[in-house]
């Protein structure tokens, strides 16, 4: 009797290779959905595969990570361990390594942890890869408050405007000031607050607590 979990040629057959898809598309959803932040890298470090968890420790999105060095997102804090475990590689030993890390979290504060490095491979002989684990040492302080800078109310209106999509004639229409009245202020508080263009100073009205958050239209945070 045929096996078909074997072909003619004596390799795995069609309901294996079958079995194996099935296997490896659980296996990728339940790497994507742990909690824990796991990348697979190869033998030298460059993520291969990295799951959400992991991504938002770098404040970005796992498809970003794809290619980027393990220890450049994450900086060891001794050089030590990495040439250590480099030459244990070299060597083909198969022993867990650990690197203490730190690194710049998606706030901006530096964070520090460990990071856990298996090889992995299908059989002895072939060049592993690494599954990373990142284990998170310390919890990222809270935010405190931040006062609302101090603008004018002409200037807080003049910005709600601007974060809905006015033109400058149209918020001097609603302001009762004329267009270049407008532009002053506009330049006033780019120079400022050191932003670029309108873009940037509306995002910098949110970020200082000028402009209501959540509230559409945009208001003055005091209009609440």
């Amino acid at each position: 009797m045929d096996d078909p979990a074997v072909d003619d040629r004596g390799g795995p057959g069609e309901e294996a290779r079958g079995g194996a898809v099935v296997w490896r598309n659980r296996a990728l959803t339940l790497f994507d959905r742990v909690s824990v932040p796991v990348a697979v890298c190869d033998v030298h470090g460059a993520v291969l595969l990295a799951n959400p968890a992991m991504a938002a420790q770098c404040g970005t999105s796992p498809g970003r990570l794809r290619g980027r060095d393990v220890l450049e997102l994450f900086r060891p804090r001794e050089s030590v361990q990495v040439e250590r475990i480099a030459e244990a590689l070299r060597l083909r030993h198969r022993s867990r390594y650990q690197v203490s890390v730190r690194w710049r979290g998606p706030t901006g504060g530096e964070r520090l942890g460990e990071l856990t490095a298996d090889p992995v491979s299908d059989s002895v002989g072939d060049t592993p890869a690494l599954l990373v684990m990142l284990r998170v040492l310390d919890e990222p302080a809270p935010r405190a408050a931040v006062a609302p800078a101090r603008v004018t109310p002409v200037e807080a209106r003049i910005l709600a405007l601007l974060a809905g999509g006015a033109t400058t004639a149209r918020a001097a229409r609603e302001t009762g000031l004329t267009p270049d009245g407008v532009t002053y202020h506009l330049r006033r508080l780019s120079s400022r607050w050191d932003a670029a263009n309108r873009t940037e100073l509306v995002a910098r009205a949110y970020a200082l607590g000028v402009l209501a958050a959540g509230v559409w239209p945009p208001a003055p945070s005091g209009d609440e």
